[in-house]
């Protein structure tokens, strides 16, 4: 199968840096920001913000328009079927470019030659929380128990191919161990699932666990990432613990249309840049909901998305994972 991004940096740079006529002025018109998932979460949540502060930037309306469905699948095609003026803009996760490809025999769009990579705007690591009863309290301890009683101990992704699904298996892999993966419908139901005992493992982003952290209706037991969260510093990383293959992490990025203006990319990605940067809503709006700005330069993403791929595909041959 083809990875994304897989052709030569070169080439992508230069198809995301080509120059165009319809640049001029730009933007001419209203800028749509097309959210891959449902309205009311982090990633529309923090389109709809972007879309305030750049609407008086840019002299014109930015706008959020949701497009949920078949795993991000909905909104990336209709992106890549849209005008390539820089005036249509796709907000997604990690899922679109690094996994999907991987999962799927076929897709609507061609990843690497339908889109420009834009920004990462912030990564999120997930946390490997379990429920207060499981008599493990580190990584160490939960292999232990794995390997004293395999197949007993069960983790809740929201399905097949999803970041816990991977991260679960990754685990399994590199420590020898036998856990259950229970798939349930939705990144909402997977945490109480743990709460209600149903699961004793799942994996979960710092804004959701927080509350039940501090209600000691659920325990952290590690975290992805090359550091500790300082809003958990007491958590420790699989990195430090000896399991840096597995990675928990997701991503919020922004694409446009291959061949869009040079002009509106540079311009796309200053703006939010800035806006991420800004000192308050940095820290509000972010830092305090555990994620991690970036605001990456658009060849630093390119390079990033390959490399992603890379260990997200070998995430999906060592899962089975295959598109529901």
């Amino acid at each position: 199968m083809k990875l994304p991004f897989a052709a030569t940096l070169a080439g992508v740079l230069f198809s995301l840096f080509a120059l165009s006529a319809s640049a001029q002025g730009w933007p001419a018109k209203p800028v749509r920001i097309v959210v891959a998932y449902p309205p009311g979460g982090g990633i529309d949540v923090l389109g709809r913000q972007l879309a305030d502060k750049l609407t008086p930037l840019w002299g014109q309306p930015v706008v959020v328009e949701n497009k949920p469905g078949a795993n991000t699948i909905v909104a990336t095609d209709a992106v890549a079927k849209s005008a390539a003026d820089g005036h249509t803009l796709l907000l997604t996760t990690d899922a679109t470019f690094s996994i999907n490809p991987h999962l799927y025999a076929k897709l609507p769009y061609d990843a690497q030659r339908d889109f420009a990579p834009v920004t990462m705007l912030v990564l999120l690591q997930q946390l490997l929380v379990a429920h207060p009863s499981l008599p493990a309290n580190s990584v160490a301890e939960l292999v232990a128990l794995a390997k004293a009683k395999p197949g007993a101990i069960n983790y809740a992704s929201y399905g097949s191919g999803s970041q816990p699904h991977l991260a679960g298996e990754m685990l399994k892999n590199k420590a020898g161990i036998d856990l259950v993966h229970v798939p349930y419908k939705g990144i909402s139901l997977a945490v109480p699932a743990v709460m209600a005992g149903e699961v004793q493992l799942t994996f979960a982003g710092i804004a959701t666990s927080m509350p039940q952290l501090k209600a000691g209706r659920i325990k952290a037991l590690a975290i992805g990432g090359a550091a500790r969260s300082p809003l958990l510093p007491q958590v420790p990383t699989f990195t430090e613990i000896g399991y840096p293959e597995v990675e928990t992490h997701a991503w919020f990025g922004l694409f446009v249309p291959a061949g869009s203006p040079r002009e509106a990319v540079a311009r796309i990605q200053q703006d939010t840049k800035k806006i991420l940067d800004e000192p308050d809503f940095r820290q509000k709006q972010l830092v305090d909901k555990g994620y991690e700005v970036v605001g990456s330069a658009s060849q630093d993403f390119v390079m990033y998305l390959r490399r992603d791929s890379e260990s997200r595909g070998r995430a999906v041959r060592i899962s089975g994972a295959k598109a529901e």
